[in-house]
């Protein structure tokens, strides 16, 4: 029976096509030891996440985990990423949300430490189209910012608590840690992952040039 559901799983295009942007944001060096994890919606209540300690760049389809919430009680087979729940959460919270990536990118890190408000807005940059619901560089763009912790499902009730700000970013960030990026398609949310990474750098490389935060 395993077997027979495995060889499913690797026939699955959503497995497929959450390990080939895998390979692609691995690419980027996004992901460096074996950190970061990726979830895909598979059903209302169920969704596909990377299984923990993986490399990002090496991810096969029999490496996702099936993971299901009900009343916020999130069952696996096996041992998924440690951030599962907030993916979870964040399914839960809306239920247009088809993928979550979560990366640990240099310019990420760094700017999420130096960043000391609960907020930073974005402006100015032609790139903030690339989110959903961005019209104009003339558009202020905020994004969240949540403090590092171990305990997952804390987090989740904090983004929970914030959520109608934090899900016009369609993003956020947790200090030190890295970002996390969701979509209403696995293409959005590699597309909001790029144009976030994009803004990011360019504000972290600003703010260097500059002195001015």
């Amino acid at each position: 029976m395993h077997h027979a559901s495995q060889h499913v799983q690797q026939l699955n295009p959503y497995a497929i096509a959450l390990c080939a942007t895998a390979r692609w944001i691995a690419s980027r060096h996004w992901v460096p030891a074996t950190g970061g994890n990726f979830s895909i919606r598979d059903g209302e209540h169920n969704a596909l996440v990377t299984a923990s300690g993986k490399d990002k760049g090496e991810l096969s389809p029999h490496d996702l985990l099936p993971v299901s919430w009900v009343d916020g009680h999130i069952t696996c087979p096996g041992t998924p990423s440690a951030e599962t729940a907030l993916h979870a959460r964040i399914y839960q919270l809306d239920p247009a949300v088809k993928a979550v990536l979560h990366t640990h990118s240099v310019q990420a890190t760094v700017f999420s430490r130096i960043i000391t408000t609960d907020q930073y807005i974005f402006s100015g940059y032609e790139m903030q189209k690339a989110i959903r619901g961005q019209q104009s560089h003339e558009q202020n763009c905020p994004i969240t910012l949540f403090a590092n912790t171990q305990d997952i499902p804390a987090l989740a009730e904090l983004v929970q608590q914030q959520w109608p700000q934090v899900q016009k970013a369609s993003a956020l960030l947790v200090r030190g840690h890295g970002l996390y990026v969701w979509g209403q398609s696995l293409e959005e949310a590699k597309r909001h992952l790029e144009g976030w990474e994009f803004l990011i750098h360019c504000e972290l490389e600003r703010i260097r040039l500059t002195g001015d935060l």
